[in-house]
């Protein structure tokens, strides 16, 4: 009766052994299968990438009419769908992650590195940015007055003023 019970315990093992082997090979394959179907869609849309850039500029031109103005939408409906998305706007935040520097210049009334023009829209399906933007940037001219100092009248005037101190 021993022998039929460490034999019952043994094959009891062997079987959660098997079953927990078949649980990881199964979330593996499913894991696998995803990442594979992710860059298979990145792939394609890449390849896309071009063509939106030309469907961009027929739009600005106002060249998108009749039959191809709704071929036009489709594709980007259907990019849209497989969660491409467009980025990059004039007024950004320099990021060097997402942006593309192109052009430099340096540029009155803004604080820090920003986007000025924007050369070719970047793409990006969730946090994955498959084309930066390309931008031109400026920053803050290194040789203007500082933003807060006020203009030479305006200081020879509180000159005159006596300080008033607040002990």
């Amino acid at each position: 009766m021993t022998e039929l019970k460490a034999a019952l315990a043994e094959r009891t093992s062997d079987l959660q052994r098997l079953q927990a082997e078949y649980v990881n090979y199964k979330r593996r394959v499913d894991r696998d299968r995803d990442l594979s179907r992710t860059v298979g869609v990145e792939g394609v849309l890449k390849d896309l990438l071009s063509v939106l850039d030309d469907l961009r500029s027929a739009r600005e031109h106002d060249e998108l009419t009749g039959g191809f103005k709704a071929v036009a939408d489709e594709v980007e409906r259907i990019t849209g769908k497989y969660g491409l998305e467009s980025f990059g706007e004039k007024g950004d935040p320099f990021d060097p992650h997402i942006h593309e520097a192109l052009l430099h210049a340096h540029a009155e009334g803004i604080e820090g590195p920003t986007c000025v023009e924007i050369l070719q829209p970047g793409y990006r399906i969730g946090d994955r940015v498959l084309r930066p933007a390309r931008v031109a940037v400026a920053e803050p001219d290194p040789n203007a007055p500082p933003a807060e100092a006020a203009s030479p009248e305006v200081a020879a005037e509180a000159a005159d003023e006596p300080s008033v101190d607040e002990h």
